[in-house]
């Protein structure tokens, strides 16, 4: 489906995001494997999510729908899953495969795992090779999926992770709950912590020192009642709307806002943004505030490298979009992890935002960008990735005429709805 986006002058509301998609496939895994009924309000509609439900239904979970963004969990138990009678399919959800690979790491039958052709296309020998140390057998297609993993009985193993990746370390950790001993693994940068939290929140024994997590198996898992925060990464589309276009005022209610995924709100503030953080609390371990944000001026141009790379690695698109408006020369270095996304993000961005007649480069691990720059509308292509579709949705409002997004629906994969949302709030 193509979209067509015009600019618009002001971008105005107050307004809410779906739920968080990362918290959403944590708790559907979690509350499937726990003891007595889970009930989860707030949750991600999105297509990724609904993979999940689907590959956990598949194995016997019972997932229940209450309205909209509800559902009802009655846990199976650790054992409590069951064969299923076709392989699964996890969509082009990278984070289905490869938290559902630790998953089934701990099942007593074999499963084979699969995805679209974007899916097939990604890396997988990042969890295949740990899962392998912990005694697990998994077959691949030269390291990507479809996966036959043969779950068994995991050993616990010390595992340092060679790229910081919350997958895999969330992928060892389901697998880690099947071990009689300790499952240790360590970060060489931190990364997103939903798994630590809800496993601390339903009683596992785990526990991390600086960069290194440890879990304790044999333990079952209480229930779980959240309510999952709205999803920051998808809130950041609309706050960089916000901060665009001249006449800006936003106000995003209930975003979660841990620490490990606010590199985005480090960064623009960092760029001038004025971004407020208000009525921060606590609700089912995960940090909640609402977000003020207005614009104010040409932003600043910055590096984005290093530590701060995985607190916002699904950022970056975005980032680079907001680049080519601020004054000066922005580096984004250290972020090879974006060619192997649903796309090579890098290199779509660097094309899409050539089309709309940006000057740029770009580099193996990022792209260098000088602004502001004068965008033009034109055609554009999301090349089947949700976060390639709304960041250029975002550069289309500041750019003179009309722009083209082919493919647009893919944004539904994480942010259902975005265009309608995006409409309510900006105004030409």
């Amino acid at each position: 489906m193509s979209r067509v986006i015009w600019p618009v002058e002001r971008v105005r509301g107050e307004i809410g995001v779906p739920g968080d998609k990362s918290i959403s496939h944590r708790a559907l895994m979690l509350a499937s494997i726990a003891q007595g009924e889970s009930r989860i309000n707030g949750f991600a509609s999105s297509r990724d999510v609904a993979s999940t439900a689907r590959c956990l239904r598949a194995l016997g979970a019972s997932i229940e729908a209450l309205g909209k963004t509800g559902c009802r969990i009655v846990g199976q138990g650790r054992f409590g899953l069951k064969p299923p009678t076709r392989s699964l399919d996890a969509g082009n959800s990278g984070t289905t495969m490869r938290l559902l690979s630790g998953l089934l790491a701990g099942q007593p039958f074999a499963t084979t795992v699969t995805g679209d052709d974007s899916l097939r296309r990604r890396p997988m020998d990042r969890v295949i090779e740990p899962l392998r140390r912990m005694g697990i057998r998994v077959d691949s297609e030269a390291g990507h999926a479809p996966l036959g993993i043969h779950g068994g009985q995991p050993q616990g193993v010390r595992y340092e992770l060679p790229v910081a990746s919350a997958q895999v370390k969330s992928c060892l950790l389901l697998a880690g709950l099947y071990t009689d001993d300790a499952t240790i693994v360590v970060e060489p940068e931190p990364t997103r912590d939903h798994t630590e939290r809800m496993l601390q929140a339903m009683g596992a024994d785990i526990g991390n020192t600086d960069d290194t997590i440890t879990l304790r198996g044999c333990r079952e898992l209480a229930r779980l009642d959240l309510t999952v925060p709205g999803d920051l990464s998808s809130a950041a589309f609309l706050i960089a709307a916000a901060l665009l276009v001249p006449d800006g005022e936003l106000t995003l209610r209930h975003v979660g806002v841990n620490p490990t995924r606010t590199g985005i709100l480090d960064v623009l503030r960092s760029m001038g943004a004025n971004i407020g953080v208000l009525d921060e609390r606590e609700e089912g371990n995960e940090p909640v505030a609402d977000l003020r944000v207005a614009s104010q001026g040409t932003l600043h141009a910055t590096e984005i490298g290093g530590s701060v790379i995985p607190r916002l690695i699904d950022e970056l698109p975005l980032l680079a979009v907001l680049a080519t408006q601020a004054e000066g020369t922005t580096v984004i270095r250290d972020a090879a992890e974006l060619r192997h996304k649903e796309t090579d993000r890098i290199d779509a961005l660097a094309e899409n935002l050539r089309r709309m007649g940006a000057d740029l480069e770009e580099h193996d691990d990022g792209l260098v960008i000088t602004g502001p720059q004068r965008l033009t509308g034109a055609q554009v292509e999301s090349f089947g990735d949700h976060r390639v579709a709304m960041a250029l949705a975002i550069a289309a409002l500041v750019a003179q005429g009309p722009t083209t997004i082919e493919g647009a629906d893919w944004a539904d994969v994480s942010f259902p709805g975005f265009f309608a949302t995006l409409q309510r709030v900006a105004q030409s």
